[in-house]
């Protein structure tokens, strides 16, 4: 039941925490905007870029397969209650419980980590394996501990390794904040802790009563199986014919001097079996197995995903919230930073663009902001009418925030102002042919083009006077 749970609540965490769709929004900082945009269409451009943006990075996430190290990074959260994450252009890398070590200051920032791990002799740098070989000459060892040490200073992380007490001076380095490839995360927060608390640890006494009532049924179901006879000394029916026999033999002896072996543990085997039951039902209900949202399709639609965001909000008192602001904005701040460093997205400046995590009960993301956006169309529409809707709002305008809304790309999809100017005065031509004829429009035409020359004529001579033509 255990791993069941385990396997289980994570694969859901999985799909929440990392869905195929944008999971974040890059905001704009309203009250820098309204400084720069008092006429509302650089907010539109911006936000149309951004959603270009936002489909960019997730192609980034999908495509640097991280989500087979998320999976086991979730799993050990699950169990354990923390894990700590290492991402960089190769990939993730997860280091268990017994791989790092990290202190915390009162409010939860990492003050200091250091990280364990093995590496091979043909690994180092030649002139610092013949160094390590020098101080222990005896010593004929094809495999390291490499210590990785972070720790905060100001504002901004140092990092260096160590090999047998040696520093390696290729490795020493500094991060800022949001650069950091290091993220730790925590199951459930302990105030004033370094380290948290896993899901295991809350149902671990359910866990255990389970298994023993399971060991001791299973040790009674054995025993209940083993058939014994026992034959009375003093009858007339011999053991050994009767073990002898075939079966359909016809034998002398007594039924009477024969009888069986029994437990007559029925009663007990069924109150074990009864409160295996009740705890499965709390197991099940902790570990989400009870609660099957997302049908087993190739399509599962965004409804049915935002109603498994709530119940594993609800279920987990607020831990997958927690892990929205600790896991998912480092991870895309960090792929931000990989990606601006490589050049395959542009430089945004922090002060007017932000990454804003759209999971939990708290969200803001497009999909509510196209509720709204519709919502408040439709009250217009009902209460004033479709003229003054007409009248007073940027059509336009409103195509690409619903389009930005739902995450489409708008390029060659919605007509440009002067398209539709262009569309609308060949309508009027049309119109006005049909219902003035050929005669009309070729005087029409004719008049135009004299103006024209006239026109023409007087911006040449601006001296000589042109007769009015009616």
């Amino acid at each position: 039941m255990g791993a069941r749970g385990v396997n289980n609540l994570a694969s859901k965490m999985l799909l929440t925490l990392i869905p195929p769709s944008p999971f974040f929004r890059l905001s704009i900082d309203n009250q820098t905007l309204a400084g720069l945009d008092e006429s509302g269409k650089l907010r539109s451009q911006l936000e149309e870029s951004l959603m270009v943006a936002e489909q960019a990075i997730v192609r980034e996430i999908e495509k640097s397969a991280i989500r087979p190290a998320i999976y086991e990074a979730f799993r050990h959260l699950i169990v354990t209650g923390n894990c700590l994450l290492f991402v960089n252009e190769d990939g993730v890398r997860v280091f268990a419980l017994d791989q790092y070590t990290i202190h915390r200051d009162p409010m939860g920032n990492v003050e200091k980590m250091i990280t364990l791990e093995k590496i091979g002799a043909n690994q180092l740098d030649p002139e610092v394996l013949k160094r390590i070989k020098n101080d222990n000459p005896s010593e004929d060892v094809n495999e390291y501990n490499l210590y990785t040490c972070v720790s905060l200073k100001g504002k901004k992380y140092d990092v260096y390794q160590s090999v047998e007490g040696m520093i390696l001076e290729k490795s020493i380095g500094t991060y800022t904040k949001e650069s950091s490839p290091y993220i730790p995360l925590r199951w459930n927060l302990i105030s004033g802790a370094s380290y948290g608390r896993g899901l295991g640890e809350e149902v671990i006494g359910d866990l255990k009563t389970a298994s023993g009532l399971v060991r001791a049924l299973v040790e009674g179901t054995a025993a209940s199986a083993k058939v014994l006879f026992l034959v009375s000394p003093n009858g007339s029916t011999r053991a050994r014919q009767l073990a002898e026999s075939e079966n359909g033999a016809i034998v002398q002896g007594n039924a009477a001097d024969v009888s069986v072996i029994q437990t007559n543990k029925a009663t007990d085997f069924r109150v074990a079996l009864e409160t295996i039951r009740m705890i499965n039902e709390r197991l099940q209900h902790n570990f989400l197995l009870t609660q099957s949202i997302t049908r087993d399709a190739e399509r599962v639609t965004a409804r049915e995903i935002d109603v498994l965001k709530e119940n594993l909000d609800a279920a987990l008192g607020g831990t997958f919230s927690q892990l929205s602001q600790s896991f998912q904005l480092p991870l895309v701040k960090r792929m931000m930073y990989m990606m601006t460093k490589s050049k395959s997205l542009p430089p945004m400046p922090k002060e007017l663009i932000s990454p804003v995590i759209t999971t939990g009960l708290e969200s803001l993301g497009r999909t509510h902001d196209l509720a709204k956006l519709d919502a408040f169309i439709g009250g217009v529409l009902q209460t004033l009418g479709p003229q003054l809707v007409h009248q007073y709002v940027n059509v336009g305008d409103y195509l690409k925030r619903r389009a930005s809304a739902l995450g489409l790309n708008t390029k060659g999809l919605i007509k440009t102002q002067e398209e539709v100017a262009q569309q609308q005065q060949q309508a009027q031509q049309m119109q006005l042919a049909e219902k003035l004829g050929g005669p009309a429009i070729n005087s029409m035409t004719q008049q135009a083009l004299a103006a024209e020359q006239g026109e023409g004529q007087e911006q040449q001579e601006p001296g000589q006077e042109q007769p009015v033509q009616e």
